[in-house]
């Protein structure tokens, strides 16, 4: 294997690497007239005649081509065998998975929380939690979805078809949908979070109003160099189709790309590096500003799926209530904490844990969040030691029936609210 580690800034570029020289077909060759005897391939992440703005494709020339493999077989152990439960209203919230008790790889530590439709459905969007104490020793791509990772607690590295990425906490992962990768732990165990985006792919949102600056910032997106495996051992290739695991068995590594071209690339981000926006006169901003990435839908300004994060940050806006409102939404809010405590909760959502607020529900800071707001000074005031993240999606969010049945899920999660004094006194301003 070519062990090189490096990236390649920018977001959206159309990046090129090769781990040998002259692997890259000259310019003014075909694509498929290619060196060293390799194979030419091309990966294409959406329809061939969207408009050329939209168009994601990557030219990769590898060892072996992708079709050479035996027929897939479904696998025993699947990720969400009890399948959804019925829709509901309700207000739900979890805690971290519990401790691993045996070997388990990023597969079989993927655990199915929510999702807008059956698997054999691939609409909307799908989330996991996922937890894992020893590294893949097989390589996995998903055919149903884009991957967006965030790891909460672990360092990651992982190997892809087009190079290699490593990733902790505070930073996010994307692949695209098809993209060959095995993953393994850098540390001794890893958990973190998992969106599957099934619409259209991730992508910075418009700045508008802001300008040229701000948010995340294109430079700060880095995607891998190529390095390729050369290494003829028999491995199983994992897929996802459909919602189901198929797997088959390869005589040499699929992660044997040696120079390659495009715009269809993994990348990863420092959360770190997010600027963020507020208000410096008065009035609490909407979520909106903190978006990270976003996977737009037909109508305009409503996404499919946006990733938002709550930095470190100030919050200096005068005679405004701090913490954030009371609100109800059209769209559904899926919340994960990295670390720390997030500023709208006293207790309960804890690192590692999650929230589902599903369309139209009721929900904002809790009663001790409240009561500590009204009395706190109206000044310049730093939120530090905390990340907290938001997948917000238009796809109303059904919880699996792990998600209703496990231990995790917090019965009481309602009475955070239930103690909200009636203050109301028509003859007091």
């Amino acid at each position: 294997m070519s062990n090189e580690l490096g990236y390649q800034s920018g977001f959206g570029n159309q990046f090129c690497s090769e781990a040998l020289p002259g692997a890259l077909p000259a310019m003014q060759n075909s694509p498929q007239a290619v060196p060293y005897g390799l194979y030419a391939e091309l990966f294409s992440g959406t329809a061939f005649t969207v408009p050329r703005a939209e168009a994601r494709r990557t030219w990769l020339y590898r060892i072996c081509p992708s079709a050479r493999h035996p027929p897939f077989k479904r696998l025993a152990r699947q990720l969400n065998p009890a399948g959804l439960a019925a829709p509901t209203p309700n207000r739900l919230r979890w805690g971290p998975l519990p401790e691993l008790m045996e070997p388990t790889d990023f597969i079989d530590g993927l655990q199915a929380l929510a999702c807008s439709a059956e698997p054999d459905k691939a609409e909307g969007v799908s989330v996991y939690l996922y937890a894992a104490n020893r590294s893949m020793q097989r390589v996995f791509f998903n055919a149903d979805g884009e991957l967006l990772v965030v790891p909460q607690e672990g360092r990651l590295r992982v190997c892809t078809e087009l190079g290699v990425l490593e990733v902790g906490p505070l930073e996010i992962l994307v692949l695209p949908r098809g993209m060959k990768f095995r993953l393994e732990l850098l540390d001794a165990q890893a958990r973190g979070y998992v969106a599957e985006n099934h619409g259209a792919a991730l992508r910075l949102p418009e700045l508008g109003p802001i300008g040229s600056n701000g948010l995340a910032n294109p430079r700060d997106f880095q995607a891998p160099v190529a390095c390729y495996e050369d290494t003829q051992k028999p491995v199983q290739l994992v897929q996802k189709f459909l919602g189901e695991l198929w797997g088959c068995e390869l005589p040499r590594s699929p992660l044997d790309v040696v120079a390659w071209h495009g715009n269809n690339v993994p990348y990863k981000y420092d959360l770190r590096r997010f600027n963020a926006f507020g208000s410096v006169s008065y009035d609490h901003p909407d979520p909106c500003i903190f978006t990270v990435l976003t996977a737009p839908t037909a109508e305009p300004g409503v996404a499919n799926i946006d990733l938002v994060v709550f930095p470190p940050r100030w919050q200096v806006a005068e005679h405004t209530f701090r913490p954030p409102w009371f609100h109800r939404n059209l769209m559904n809010e899926f919340m994960g904490l990295i670390e720390g405590r997030y500023d709208g909760k006293a207790e309960g959502f804890v690192p590692g844990g999650a929230s589902l607020h599903s369309c139209m529900s009721a929900h904002g800071p809790d009663a001790d969040t409240y009561a500590r707001a009204l009395l706190a000074p109206s000044q310049p005031a730093r939120l530090e030691g905390a990340m907290a993240f938001m997948f917000e999606t238009r796809a109303v969010l059904r919880p699996t029936h792990y998600a209703l049945q496990c231990p995790e899920l917090q019965t009481r999660y309602d009475d955070c609210w239930a103690s909200l004094p009636i203050a109301f006194d028509p003859e007091r301003l």
